[in-house]
């Protein structure tokens, strides 16, 4: 059987997200202190999630781990993806007590149904807009019916008409996004939408970012 050749997009990536990991994660630190509208969508989706009592929550895209970690504060038995080895390894030192592994959106090493939740923050953004159909396909995949997903992204201009919009992020190139197209993906994959936030950027940030909470319908 012939090996399946990955994306260049994500070895690309990858490869950029070792490299500036340990930058990466002192920069960042904890964003979220001085993000309260970013706290408090984060904190709606937990509570629906353990209302639902359907499983495990997984962060996607969890870098360095921090905000795995503030799911499992909220109650949540969250565990942490990334692509990248190094950013993993990271998230272990940090946070021992919780379970984080090497994994990519594009094909998932999680059965079919078995998640209460799924978070995505700002890591569908370097997804090639005509590649990222499929990644929304497994992330339905994933969750259990009545499950919830929370995404959050740079925000493009929705007036323009175009879905996604290239830009310079500083490890490697990223996209960023129409509310409105996303969220037409977002149907399109089977997902029904539950809320939307779109927040202006503040002193230290450049683009305006959307956030989109979905659900997997129940029946």
């Amino acid at each position: 059987m012939p090996a399946v050749t990955e994306a260049s997009y994500l070895s690309t990536t990858r490869t950029a997200y070792d490299a500036a990991a340990v930058r990466y994660a002192e920069q960042v630190g904890d964003h979220l202190v001085d993000l309260p509208l970013d706290r408090a969508l984060i904190a709606a989706f937990a509570e629906l999630v353990r209302a639902t009592d359907a499983g495990p929550v997984a962060d996607l895209g969890c870098g360095p781990g921090r905000v795995t970690a503030h799911l499992h504060s909220l109650g949540l038995p969250a565990f942490g993806v990334d692509l990248s080895p190094t950013m993993i390894d990271l998230a272990r030192q940090a946070h021992p007590d919780l379970r984080f592994e090497v994994g990519s959106m594009t094909d998932l090493d999680i059965g079919d149904g078995t998640l209460a939740g799924v978070l995505a923050w700002y890591s569908i953004i370097h997804t090639p807009p005509e590649e990222l159909p499929a990644v929304l396909t497994e992330l339905h995949r994933v969750l259990a019916p009545g499950g919830h997903l929370l995404v959050a992204f740079f925000q493009a201009d929705d007036e323009s008409g175009v879905l996604a919009e290239p830009f310079d992020h500083r490890v490697t190139p990223g996209y960023r996004w129409s509310v409105d197209g996303f969220a037409e993906l977002l149907h399109k994959a089977g997902f029904t939408e539950s809320a939307r936030l779109r927040r202006e950027p503040n002193e230290t940030e450049r683009f305006p970012r959307g956030h989109l909470l979905v659900r997997k319908p129940a029946g």
